[in-house]
């Protein structure tokens, strides 16, 4: 069976990226891919939709058992031409498939034009997937990006593989929550992601094998500032010590900005509005 080289980032498996990875079962799939898209590294801006991790679990999901993942530094000076003859030495493909704005080589000189020609020679099938839409927009991650960015969290999530979520360890806060009968749980938000939207928003939490609803503040916390981007969740119908231990949240929808209260008493009787939302 012949190597099916699928060629992207893949940052958040929109439908885009999953068109480029429907590839013939003739062939077997190999994703080439990268540990943080080369834009995110070139610009230094920490902006990816999902981690490598998520990433990688997911496309295993899918059904997708060989993965490379590249740093994308160790090729980011290559020619166009020597990233080619790179892929086809490691990799022997019978088939290329990558969307229509696929670049590569350094500062992204090598097109689809260049890809087509170096295929043609070497006797590689080449599978260039048109941008799939929403209505007149091209689906992207930037798109999405944007979306997360401005709270459109149930928009953003219509594109992924998977809901928008985030894993991380639960640390210990001020514990100020319990003291108006809400006690929460503390995350700091994952600095490689993009950032959210700030504000409260409706989240599904899971941990040890369980899923519960909570709401989720997600900010520096305007009353009480902090030094990070925190996580604070409320979990209904759940008591218990979490400290430690690491959950999955994700944000199902965006349901007000972030306030600074005035008092505690103000918090409480936000927070009992938000719950019956």
């Amino acid at each position: 069976m012949k190597n099916a080289l699928c060629l992207g980032s893949f940052d958040g498996i929109h439908n885009g990226h999953r068109n480029v990875l429907s590839v013939s079962p003739e062939y077997r799939r190999v994703v080439v891919t990268f540990k943080a898209p080369p834009k995110s590294v070139l610009s230094g801006e920490a902006s990816m939709i999902m981690t490598l991790d998520q990433k990688c679990e997911a496309l295993r999901r899918m059904g997708i058992k060989e993965i490379d993942v590249l740093d994308f530094l160790s090729v980011k000076d290559m020619s166009a031409n020597e990233f080619l003859k790179m892929l086809l030495e490691k990799y022997n493909p019978g088939l290329i498939s990558c969307g229509f704005n696929y670049r590569f080589g350094k500062g992204g000189e090598g097109d689809i034009n260049l890809l087509k020609d170096f295929c043609d020679k070497n006797g590689i099938n080449l599978r260039v997937c048109e941008p799939v839409k929403d209505n007149q927009t091209v689906i992207s991650s930037t798109m999405v990006r944007g979306l997360l960015q401005n709270g459109e969290i149930e928009k953003a999530n219509e594109f992924l593989y998977e809901p928008f979520s985030f894993i991380t360890e639960v640390v210990e806060g001020d514990k100020r929550g319990r003291t108006i009968g809400f006690p929460t749980v503390n995350q700091k938000y994952p600095d490689q992601l993009v950032k959210l939207k700030f504000g409260v928003y409706k989240t599904k939490v899971e941990f040890d094998g369980e899923s519960y609803i909570g709401i989720t503040n997600i900010g520096i916390r305007p009353t009480f500032k902090s030094d990070y981007i925190i996580s604070e969740t409320y979990i209904k119908n759940f008591s218990g010590d979490l400290y430690g231990k690491i959950l999955k949240i994700t944000p199902i929808k965006y349901l007000r900005e972030e306030t600074k209260f005035s008092s505690l008493e103000e918090l409480k009787r936000q927070i009992e509005i938000d719950l019956k939302k």
